[in-house]
C-alpha cells in the first residue's frame, strides 16, 4: 500500500496519521488494472513496479487510503489516476463492488495480507483501462502480463503484504484459474 502523504484539505498530518493507525483500522482501496478484449475477457493484468524505502524492488498493485468524506468511488479513480497517469481512462462500473474485502494486520500470519504499520481494511476492484497508462507518483513503471504470467508463483512471490494473494484472488474472479 502507498504510503504518501497526501496535500489534499481534510487529510491528516504525519503524526495524526499514526497516532490514528495506532488506534484504529484504516480504509483501502486497491485495484487490479486490466485491459480486455471485445467480449469482456482479461487479455492483460497490469502491475506497478516500486522501490520500497528499504530499496527492495516490487511488483504493487494501485492502492490508497480513502480520504476522510470521500466516496469510495472517488478514491478509487483517484488513486487509479495517481498511480497510472491522468489518461489512463479507468472504466469503473456503476454498480460499485469489490472482488473481496482484504484486511491487513501488523501482525503477521493473521491473514494472507500484512502490513506491519497498521490495521487497515481495504476493499478490492479489477478495473479495466482503456488509456495510455503513465506511471506516476512513487511507482517506476507499469508492467503487463498476461493472465498466465500473472498466476505464476514468481510473479506473486514478488508482491509483497500478500498483494500476491490478492492477485491471485482477482485472478479467480475474472475466470482465470491458476
Amino acid at each position: 500500500m502507498s504510503d504518501m502523504t497526501e496535500t489534499t484539505p481534510g487529510w491528516l498530518t504525519s503524526d495524526e496519521l499514526e497516532m490514528a493507525r495506532a488506534r484504529m483500522p484504516i480504509l483501502y482501496v486497491e485495484a487490479v488494472p486490466v485491459r480486455v478484449d471485445d467480449s469482456g475477457e482479461v487479455t492483460s493484468i497490469g502491475l506497478l513496479l516500486r522501490i520500497g524505502q528499504d530499496g527492495t524492488v516490487s511488483r504493487a498493485l494501485v492502492s490508497g487510503r480513502v480520504l476522510h468524506h470521500e466516496r469510495v468511488r472517488d478514491a478509487l479513480l483517484r488513486h487509479l489516476e495517481k498511480d497510472l497517469g491522468p489518461v489512463a481512462l479507468p472504466r469503473v462500473p456503476a454498480s460499485l463492488q469489490p472482488f473481496t474485502v482484504a484486511e491487513y494486520f501488523p501482525t503477521a500470519g493473521m491473514t494472507p495480507y500484512h502490513d506491519p504499520r497498521q490495521h487497515a481494511v481495504s476493499l478490492a476492484y479489477v478495473v479495466p483501462v482503456t488509456g495510455d497508462c503513465r506511471p506516476r507518483q512513487d511507482a517506476l513503471d507499469l508492467v503487463w502480463f498476461s493472465p498466465q504470467e500473472a498466476a505464476s508463483p514468481a510473479v506473486q512471490n514478488e508482491m509483497p503484504g500478500g498483494h500476491g494473494a490478492l492477485l491471485k484472488q482477482a485472478l479467480a474472479h475474472v475466470g482465470v484459474v491458476s
